[in-house]
């Protein structure tokens, strides 16, 4: 199964791919007419559709299917992550949380931030390849970097959760989480949230938890947090 990330698809019947979606189905994947493919908006719509054209600057295909929500969860959970140093290690952390499942990522500039910035563009591509190879519909959000204060303030669902390697070991995510409940869990940068952002963090509401019994490298916690979500509505 070829899936194929198409987020400017309409409701039509034909469809040609990018140049570069052109070239990878026909130069890479070798694909023929007729050849069977799949597409997806990354808003949750799948399409099967066949290649009426295997040019490798202008694909053509035609629609035969189409299935909305598909693989919609019955849960909502945003990752708000400070970005370590090494930018390679969020990348594998991007990848892994999206083939499992996360619906919004927020870098977030905390008080001991080691990286400042980031490049949304090369983050974005990283996303869509994980979800085209784990064959999803939905294409996780990508916020912009914002600061730990300010995504505290905007947040929405019902649970939010910090993970802090000095909760007590007992206070772990499935106490303060539902299964099919909205999640929002804050994953510090590797020096650890500040005093002054856990105070703030409490005064939100935001329960402190504890993720492992070890000490966790930044992308792994937020991997783990992804994990035990997913893990938590699947019972």
């Amino acid at each position: 199964m070829h899936l194929f990330y198409t987020p400017d698809i309409q409701n039509i019947e034909f469809y040609q791919l990018t140049e570069e979606e052109s070239k990878h189905a026909v130069r890479v994947l070798r694909l023929e007419i007729n050849d069977e493919v799949w597409l997806t908006d990354g808003k949750g719509n799948l399409m099967k559709a066949i290649i009426l054209e295997n040019h490798p600057k202008r694909c053509t295909l035609q629609i035969l299917h189409r299935f909305e929500k598909y693989g919609k969860r019955n849960y909502r959970l945003h990752l708000a992550v400070a970005p370590t140093k090494n930018i390679e290690r969020f990348e594998w952390f991007l990848e892994k949380a999206t083939e499992i499942g996360v619906d919004e990522i927020t870098p977030i500039l905390c008080e001991h931030s080691e990286r400042t910035s980031i490049k949304s563009d090369r983050l974005e591509k990283v996303i869509s390849a994980a979800m085209k190879q784990s064959l999803k519909a939905y294409h996780p959000i990508l916020n912009p970097m914002m600061k730990f204060a300010d995504v505290l303030k905007h947040v929405t669902a019902s649970a939010k959760l910090m993970a802090w390697c000095e909760a007590p070991a007992d206070e772990r995510i499935e106490n303060f989480v539902k299964p099919a409940e909205d999640a929002l869990i804050f994953i510090g940068p590797e020096g650890g949230f500040s005093q002054k952002e856990i105070e703030m963090a409490k005064l939100a509401h935001t329960h402190l938890v504890s993720i492992s019994s070890s000490r966790l490298r930044t992308e792994t916690a937020a991997l783990v947090a992804c994990h035990s979500i997913a893990f938590l509505n699947k019972k």
